[in-house]
């Protein structure tokens, strides 16, 4: 499997993993010139969520996490363009509970997968 396809199934495993917990999905792939939300989705507490996800297939092999892959560069990308769609759909925050970026790192082997939830990173 190569990168690509890497990513695209761990989108699809992080989305049937929120659904599965009670978030809806309300968009994915969002992007702009500037950057992109891999998902947008509602939590059960109706707080809007920026989800990013990061995929990796086995262990690395050199002991990073695919939570390592989240440089701080993306992530002001991703803080930029999650609050430019906050501000377009204001109608979609919850007043009392606004929005926030959570990060999905996914670690796929084989038939299994491993998934941690960063909340409000």
């Amino acid at each position: 499997m190569n990168k690509s396809e890497t990513g695209k199934l761990g989108e699809n495993i992080a989305c049937r993993y929120l659904v599965e917990n009670g978030y809806k999905i309300i968009e994915r792939n969002f992007r702009q010139k500037w950057g992109e939300i891999d998902i947008i989705a509602k939590a059960p507490d109706k707080t809007l969520i920026f989800v990013e996800v990061k995929t990796m297939a086995g262990d690395g092999g050199n002991g990073l996490q695919p939570e390592d892959q989240l440089t701080k560069a993306k992530l002001k990308k991703l803080q930029r363009t999650a609050s430019l769609y906050a501000g377009h759909w204001p109608e979609l925050i919850d007043d009392n509970k606004g929005w926030r970026i959570d990060l999905l790192a996914l670690t796929i082997n084989d038939k299994s997968y491993v998934i941690k939830q960063y909340e409000n990173i």
